[in-house]
């Protein structure tokens, strides 16, 4: 029997309202870290001199807590545009792969729920929807659901930093800024069980480390990212029958 070749060879994905749910309810665990983040921004922000309605909107706009944290910096009378698209940029280059990982995934859904659901993208559910495509999993609502969750969270706790105008103005005390790296982590470790997956991360790892010592602010970013999005492009197809043995 012959097969349309323009059909995908993988079944395709898709998304629905039970899913989008099922992907709320699985990240909002970690969304209550979140509402911390988003509490400090707040803090942060209005000592920086922001409104609270500019706080709010780049919040609800932006959604990308590390970027806002690193602009704030840059933030005053006169604002140095170039600087603070090229912090922003080089904080979040991480999403270019993390959206070209989901690609071969995210193909399969009509262009305006593909390219929406991107725009709620962020690490945690980045990490969790990778783990569901890895198994297999054609509902891809926990990207859409777990998105929603955390902008959700983030936009809350940076109301409450607006209202009340103090709280948590040094995350790092708390050990806060450890908790987004812990969850990856964990996803990483429990998310697959091939050894081979190891290398590309150990090089992007090295590949940052250097890049922080020795480049400018920020390239580390970028440095690891690509570090290990290349090694990952040459490593060598694993067939199923290889992966199963590790």
């Amino acid at each position: 029997m012959s097969s349309n070749p323009s059909s995908p060879p993988t079944p395709g994905a898709r998304l629905d309202r039970a899913g989008t749910l099922s992907g709320l309810k699985r990240m909002a665990p970690m969304s209550l870290f979140v509402i911390a983040f988003g509490l400090a921004f707040g803090v942060a922000a209005l000592q920086q001199g922001l409104s609270g309605l500019e706080t709010l909107l780049m919040s609800g706009l932006v959604f990308a807590g590390a970027a806002q944290f690193a602009v704030l910096d840059l933030w005053g009378p006169e604002i140095p545009v170039i600087a603070l698209i090229a912090t922003t940029f080089a904080i979040n280059a991480r999403h270019l792969l993390m959206g070209a990982s989901l690609y071969p995934w995210l193909r399969h859904l009509p262009p305006r729920q593909r390219y929406s659901s991107l725009l709620i993208l962020s690490d945690s559910n980045w990490a969790m929807a990778a783990s569901d495509y890895r198994r297999g999993e054609t509902n891809v609502g926990m990207l859409v659901g777990g998105g929603l969750a955390l902008w959700l969270a983030w936009m809350v706790g940076t109301l409450i930093g607006v209202v009340f105008g103090s709280g948590i103005s040094d995350p790092e005390r708390f050990g806060l800024d450890v908790i987004m790296g812990c969850f990856l982590l964990a996803m990483l470790v429990g998310g697959t069980r091939d050894p081979w997956v190891l290398l590309p991360w150990g090089v992007a790892a090295l590949a940052s480390m250097a890049a922080l010592a020795w480049m400018p602010a920020n390239a580390h970013v970028i440095v690891g990212a690509l570090a290990g999005g290349v090694t990952g492009l040459l490593m060598p197809p694993r067939s199923a029958k290889q992966e199963a043995a590790s």
